[in-house]
């Protein structure tokens, strides 16, 4: 499968890839320029914020749930408004937001970070039903924050440790019990990134250092890789009408001379992803 031009717009630290299924739309962030960006056919739009952006979940045809660096907001697609919902650490101004996805349950989900990425300054919360949690603390990168289709189980990753942590989901999508490792890359040369779950519950993860997005079935055997002109492979989303489409964020810090870095590449493909998940706020 070959990878091909989504959009050629550069972003700096390309994530918060997801597809919005009633708008058929994709959206996207570039966390450190602060935008967030959406094609719909040939039609890119960017809006530019004041602090960094970096994930998004849909609420109903015409709006989003967003995260920032200072809170999770309602953000009007059609007038680019935005709403404060709650704070997110705004009182810890060293942090900011990173990868995000909304659960079967109606939940959304938010990593926080370092801006350096400090070890263990960022954590994980859920959003449900009007109550912001702390999930888990002491992280230094939050990513690849996913859901099996049933709604039972979690996945996340802090980054700079490499393990895959599977966590266990209660009929309101909490988690129950304490994680385990689903995959250990702890050993692997190349950082696990953002990850989305198909519809028959294989794990796609973007892999950073290693220009590929990887996929793993519900037992952790690797099943396929799709690789990428660039390395930095940061966030993917399955979209098109037919959810095939792997679309996967890159990022351009760091990469003077890559003229592929930080575009936006689309991998059609044979699997089938799940349609993202409504937030119920």
């Amino acid at each position: 499968m070959t990878a091909r031009f989504f959009s050629g717009t550069i972003c700096t630290l390309g994530e918060g890839a997801f597809w919005h299924p009633e708008r058929a739309q994709f959206f996207w962030f570039d966390i450190l320029s602060m935008k967030l960006l959406t094609s719909r056919g040939n039609e890119e739009q960017v809006w530019i914020f004041e602090e960094c952006v970096s994930a998004a979940g849909w609420v109903d045809h015409d709006t989003l749930i967003m995260a920032s660096a200072s809170g999770l907001w309602r953000f009007d697609i059609e007038t680019g408004a935005r709403e404060l919902l709650m704070e997110l650490e705004a009182d810890n101004p060293a942090t900011r937001s990173n990868d995000g996805r909304a659960d079967p349950h109606g939940g959304f989900w938010i990593g926080t970070m370092g801006y350096n990425a400090e070890p263990g300054a960022g954590s994980i919360h859920r959003l449900y039903r009007g109550v912001l949690r702390r999930l888990f603390d002491q992280i230094t990168i939050p990513n690849a924050i996913c859901f099996s289709p049933d709604g039972r189980t979690a996945y996340f990753t802090d980054t700079a440790k490499g393990q895959i942590m599977r966590q266990g989901l209660d009929d309101d999508g909490w988690p129950i019990e304490a994680p385990g490792v689903f995959l250990d890359l702890s050993n692997e040369d190349f950082g696990a990134d953002g990850a989305v779950i198909d519809c028959e519950g294989n794990f796609w993860n973007a892999q950073w250092g290693a220009s590929r997005v990887a996929g793993y079935n519900p037992n952790g055997k690797l099943i396929d890789t799709f690789l990428l002109p660039t390395p930095q492979a940061s966030c993917p989303s399955f979209g098109g009408r037919d959810l095939k489409t792997l679309i996967v964020t890159t990022a351009a810090h760091g990469r003077i001379d890559d003229k592929m870095a930080g575009k936006t590449f689309a991998i059609d493909t044979s699997f089938t992803g799940q349609h993202e998940h409504r937030v119920i706020l």
